[in-house]
């Protein structure tokens, strides 16, 4: 049976653990704000220039370009966006869990992963996964340069005919509580489908922009730019669903922890005055023998 001093090592180091929990959720709730922030700030831009992007398309009877070829779906490129680090709750877990049934969907065509992240990446390369390229500590701090150098890469393999197909996976920041994950086409680039159009979206498409240059040429220019402003926008949503998540599940840890501390301590205390009992019956039976 467990002794006094084994409960109080038992409850400071659970009060030790308890500390950490708390200040790695005071770290993530700081780090949660500004990521929100630039999640939130980059949703319009990267809506307003797929709005312009759809209507140069419609304006040009058979777009030409490299990232609007059509081919059939044999090579399969997938972008997987996961954490950096554990302690997140089931974040990485989930990522994972919906790349696999993405996978799972397309089990007879060629598949290839660009993990970004380093939990993806170990718990694809342990799936025997082959990676054209990998990105770890990106998104610890998301910049654009990152994003400019995934898009670079996934464009070239898509330019090459190296993919067919190029779908990104991420989790998407809705609330701190309900992360949504989501599974998004990048290429080819595809005008978006008439009942899938809301009636804003069909007038926005069809907004007499004023351009300088030919249609054409903002083609060639917007293209990259959209890939690469899609790709920014799913590493900003997945910063910002990782503190999410990281957050409560240290705040669920703490919790826990004060659990622990209040079991052990009530445990302690029984096993304490069953000692002085012990010895008070002792006492009184010596002197009752004496007597």
């Amino acid at each position: 049976m467990p002794t006094l001093l084994d409960f109080r090592r038992r409850i400071r180091s659970v009060k030790n653990s308890q500390q950490i929990t708390r200040a790695m959720k005071f770290v993530a709730a700081a780090r949660l704000r500004r990521a929100q922030e630039a999640a939130l700030a980059a949703r319009p831009y990267a809506k307003e220039l797929a709005r312009v992007l759809r209507s140069i398309m419609s304006r040009i009877d058979q777009p030409e370009h490299p990232l609007l070829a059509h081919r059939p779906e044999e090579k399969i490129l997938v972008i997987v966006l996961s954490g950096e680090r554990g302690l997140a709750g089931a974040f990485n877990s989930n990522i994972l869990r919906k790349a696999t049934e993405f996978f799972r969907l397309h089990k007879g065509k060629r598949t290839s992963v660009i993990p970004v992240g380093k939990k993806g990446r170990d718990a694809l390369k342990k799936a025997g996964f082959q990676f054209p390229a990998e990105y770890v500590n990106v998104l610890a701090k998301v910049n654009f340069g990152s994003a400019r150098d995934i898009a670079s890469v996934v464009t070239e393999l898509y330019s090459k005919e190296e993919a067919d197909s190029v779908y990104i996976v991420f989790s998407e920041f809705k609330t701190v509580m309900t992360p949504n994950l989501v599974v998004e086409k990048l290429l080819p680039v595809e005008a978006m489908r008439a009942e899938e159009e809301s009636d804003a979206e069909k007038a926005s498409a069809m907004v007499d922009y004023i351009c300088e240059q030919p249609k054409e040429q903002l083609l060639d220019k917007l293209l990259p730019r959209y890939i690469e402003t899609q790709i920014l926008r799913a590493m900003l949503e997945s910063s910002a669903a990782e503190y999410a998540a990281r957050m409560t599940a240290m705040e669920s840890a703490t919790k826990n922890a004060g659990d622990v501390i209040e079991a052990l301590t009530l445990h302690m205390n029984k096993v304490r005055q069953a000692a002085i009992t012990k010895e008070i019956i002792e006492i009184v039976s010596g002197a009752s023998s004496t007597a």
